[in-house]
């Protein structure tokens, strides 16, 4: 079970969630395929090789495994850094988890939030990731780097914080409250 499900308040639902994007594992992706590269060229070359001595033989195998092995691993700590970052917008809050065996939360209610900034550079745009910056109130701001699909999880943001205000926009207009002014006119006169 993933942390955020297993935090969750009570009547709180998950909204939308994603994670970090697969770029984030580029580096441990080439890293690990040089590696099972190297590992497997140097078996095939100990194997096909003649005129090598048994011990010779015996080392570079044992290299070659070694260097296999290196390659999951390298592969596997890329997959397990990507899967320990959870971002999720529920009905009640902005909630960001990273690490796995030391963990830092980020948790920002919705009504606390104050701007969204979506910041995407061409390959962001391009393979669909980049940063949001949430500003919650007082000024903090919380960087969320290299997640999928930045304008989705901008966008499903924007609407759980609006929900509330159109809910009660969409009561008062069915409830046929005279006098009840809703939109840019309903600001002018609370300005008033």
């Amino acid at each position: 079970m993933s942390y955020l499900r297993s935090n969750l308040i009570p009547g709180e639902q998950v909204i939308y969630q994603t994670r970090l994007h697969w770029i984030v594992m580029l580096g441990n992706l080439i890293l690990g395929c040089l590696l099972l590269a190297a590992g497997a060229g140097l078996l095939y070359y100990a194997t096909v090789q003649a005129g090598f001595e048994a011990a010779t033989v015996r080392v570079m195998q044992g290299t070659g495994i070694a260097l296999i092995v290196a390659g999951l691993i390298v592969f596997l700590v890329g997959l397990a850094k990507r899967s320990a970052t959870e971002m999720a917008v529920t009905n009640r809050r902005v909630v960001v988890k990273t690490g796995l065996a030391s963990r830092r939360t980020i948790e920002i209610l919705l009504n606390k939030v104050e701007s969204i900034e979506v910041s995407e550079t061409t390959m962001g745009r391009l393979l669909g990731y980049g940063a949001i910056i949430v500003v919650g109130t007082g000024g903090s701001t919380e960087p969320f780097r290299k997640i999928a699909h930045p304008l989705t999880f901008r966008s499903r943001l924007q609407q759980q914080i609006e929900k509330p205000v159109l809910l009660a926009e969409d009561a008062a207009r069915a409830a046929g409250l005279p006098g009840t002014v809703t939109g840019p006119a309903a600001l002018g006169s609370a300005a008033r």
